[in-house]
């Protein structure tokens, strides 16, 4: 599974740090696991249900929001320098984990549509995927990202790694949702 998952999002292999890029892969195993898919599944599932038909898959929009989360970083960098400094190896773990919990939200229909499933009524993908990454041992500013990347997010205190990546998630969405 691993080799597949770091075929489908090679971004992975950007974060420096052995102890951190493995629990992100971890946490894509599991949550994979506990939503009976499989990594070519992220190839197929949408990474919206608002968009309909969706024009990104699920892996496409993980790629994009961490390229995107991380070039930002980058340009910020170069000209504020250390007056806005970045840990790229958590900006980079939590654009690829933002919508981790997504994997536990969606389900296929009888049809073979994909739908929110009950789990997914009761807790959104960003408290879900807090769940999976804590359980990883991720550090805390990688688990405030995923929490505060999306509408709950909002009028929450956001790190500038937080604030990068929630912009960079709708970045990815607003152009698309016509």
């Amino acid at each position: 599974m691993r080799e597949r998952l770091l075929q489908i999002i090679p971004e992975i292999e950007l974060i420096s740090d052995a102890g951190i890029r493995d629990r992100v892969i971890g946490v894509f195993e599991k949550a994979l696991k506990k939503g009976g898919w499989v990594p070519d599944d992220l190839l197929r599932m949408p990474f919206t249900l608002l968009i309909k038909p969706c024009p990104a898959n699920m892996a496409e929009h993980i790629r994009a929001v961490t390229r995107v989360a991380r070039a930002s970083a980058k340009e910020l960098t170069a000209i504020l320098g250390s007056r806005l400094p970045f840990d790229m190896d958590v900006l980079t773990a939590g654009a690829l984990l933002h919508d981790i919990g997504k994997l536990v939200e969606y389900k296929l229909d009888k049809e073979g549509n994909f739908v929110t499933a009950d789990h997914g009524r009761m807790l959104r993908h960003p408290f879900s995927g807090v769940g999976l990454a804590y359980d990883a041992g991720l550090p805390d500013e990688v688990l405030h990202i995923i929490a505060v990347h999306a509408k709950e997010g909002d009028g929450a205190r956001k790190t500038p790694a937080s604030f990068i990546v929630n912009h960079s998630d709708f970045m990815t969405f607003e152009p698309l949702h016509k």
